[in-house]
């Protein structure tokens, strides 16, 4: 695919998907703004939010943004401790300036030292995290808000709330989240229904489940699901109601140390969620395209500011709204958007009718994207890699699934770096100075030792490759690559080379390396790529602006 596509090139799947995702997004935004002790509407304003201004202004084609759960412990205590919910509105604001700075600060390229098999941990670890959150919902029991992802909750956890599900089962719940996950896995094996692609099985689940719900009340059956177990969205009902739903911020607080405080809390972890997300929307990415995190931070810092003056949540970027943007076939950015509008519409317009959609349903919807990210199948692979790559990644999960995102990713990378450590007691590295003659092809010699510490460099040097160009990878000198960059060349010469016409030949790499050596390419011209720790973004500058110049 070319990156030059117009918005709505891709309308049909990216409405389809969009209108998955808002399913989807309407019970976890109001879920996470209950849980945070904030007015019900201001989840449903960042979502909005979320979706028509970061959607429409990020360069991430999959990531989808909105209020997230990682934010509610520090929402709640904060709007606790601030004492208004408008006061705490002005440390919104101030995260989102926080944010803004740190993307003319280019602090958004860190993200491209998170290792591939951590990013891959993490989705893992939230797959079955919203596998066992939901599992709930799905059998009728709604004691934990939408959206949880706590191991914690209060004196129980996870695993203790999952047996108390049969104390309070509810057949009819249970009856639609069969038939909702029997319509969805239909959807997606029968290639007659696939061919609908504007009307996506999660919407059809959805009707179903109403039509059937109703009818369970009409007949008077004891299968009926109570209002308690269906979407509860605030109706106002009277125009002094709906005003009061925009509650701007008391920027009179802005003198106050503890917002300032707050605005530096929110600003770091939401920065940090949303280039973890941003990674891995990347990793899902078909057509691996790339997205500068620097521009996605500055994004969420306009996204937060806006947000604030209208009475929202701050937001992130989210994986669970990206994944199920993902899984429902999106291909652009406006399925994002397409999410946002739809949230706006639907909830000034039919709010009766969305809350006629039971849990049970949107839970089923849920539990299979979980299932998708968290596969036997990714636990397989990264086992047949090794204990190097597949250590980071169990702890990873294991972090993720019993701590939470933020401490699973941080023990994950300390594993990783700990191996490089040992590995560079091992293996020495070897020099040579850079040297750039005029020609025709482009030729990238790797050093001995390549690890993911210098996927920055290699990453940024492929995404700027042009089109039409002739490219040559060298490994014969490399003793070790590490499995992120094998995926970073693999990906370049079977996707982004393809759709760019990009001729590519990969020279020295060993059997192990799964990438198969190309024939030879006349006439190129050199550039080293010796990667030392404490020089490589020397070189990546140097070579960048030499070869590939603004």
């Amino acid at each position: 695919m070319s990156k030059k596509t117009n918005l709505f090139s891709h309308f049909k799947s990216d409405f389809a998907s969009g209108l998955v995702v808002f399913l989807v997004a309407l019970p976890l935004c109001l879920g996470i703004a209950m849980a945070s002790g904030a007015p019900l509407f201001s989840g449903i304003i960042a979502g909005i939010i979320g979706g028509i201004v970061v959607g429409y202004l990020s360069q991430s084609q999959l990531s989808v943004s909105g209020p997230a759960a990682g934010l509610t412990a520090i929402i709640l205590t904060a709007i606790t401790d601030l004492g208004a919910f408008d006061v705490f509105l002005t440390a919104v604001f101030i995260a989102g300036l926080i944010q803004l700075a740190l993307g003319f600060l280019k602090a958004g390229s860190i993200s491209n030292y998170f290792p591939t098999n951590v990013i891959e941990g993490m989705l893992a670890g939230i797959g079955v995290i919203i596998i066992m959150k939901q599992l709930p919902h799905a059998f009728g029991y709604d004691s934990d808000f939408e959206g949880d992802e706590a191991f914690s909750q209060g004196g129980n956890n996870t695993f203790s709330a999952l047996f108390d599900v049969f104390n309070h089962l509810q057949l009819g719940a249970i009856i639609i989240a069969l038939i909702s996950i029997a319509i969805l896995i239909t959807w997606d094996k029968v290639p007659a229904l696939k061919k609908l692609k504007l009307v996506p099985g999660a919407l059809v689940a959805v009707i179903i489940s109403v039509l059937l719900n109703e009818f369970f009340n009409a007949s008077g059956s004891s299968l009926a699901i109570r209002k308690e177990h269906l979407v509860s969205l605030p109706i106002p009902t009277s125009i002094e109601e709906f005003k009061a739903i925009i509650v701007t911020p008391n920027f009179a607080g802005i003198t106050n140390p503890k917002v300032w405080v707050v605005g530096l809390t929110i600003a770091i972890v939401a920065s940090i969620e949303t280039l973890l997300c941003i990674e891995a929307a990347d990793r899902m990415d078909v057509h691996k395209r790339f997205t500068n995190t620097n521009v996605e931070l500055k994004v969420q810092g306009i996204g937060n500011i806006v947000s604030s003056l209208l009475g929202g949540l701050p937001m992130t970027s989210v994986v669970v709204r990206t994944s199920a943007n993902n899984e429902a076939g999106a291909k652009s950015k406006l399925s994002a958007i397409i999410h946002g509008v739809l949230l706006l519409v639907c909830v000034l317009t039919i709010p009766v009718l969305l809350n006629k959609i039971p849990l049970a349903t949107l839970a089923a919807v849920l539990i299979l994207v979980g299932y998708k990210l968290a596969k036997p199948a990714t636990f397989m692979h990264f086992w047949h890699y090794g204990k190097y790559q597949f250590l980071p990644f169990a702890a990873t999960f294991l972090g993720v699934v019993f701590m939470d995102l933020l401490k699973g990713v941080a023990l994950g990378i300390a594993i990783s770096i700990v191996f490089i450590l040992r590995g560079n007691l091992k293996r020495a590295y070897s020099f040579r100075k850079d040297e750039y003659v005029d020609g025709d092809v482009i030729n990238i010699d790797l050093a001995q030792e390549v690890s993911f510490l210098n996927k920055a460099a290699i990453k940024l040097t492929l995404a700027n490759i042009p089109e039409n160009s002739k490219v040559v990878i060298n490994a014969n000198d490399t003793v070790y690559i590490a499995h992120d960059i094998l995926d970073l060349i693999h990906e370049f010469k079977t996707t982004r080379a393809i759709d760019e016409n990009i001729m590519v030949k990969l020279k020295g790499f060993k059997k192990e390396y799964a990438l198969e050596n190309s024939a030879e390419i006349q006439n190129h011209v050199t550039i080293e790529h010796h990667y030392d720790f404490v020089k490589r973004e020397i070189v990546e500058k140097k070579v960048v602006k030499e070869v590939f110049p603004e």
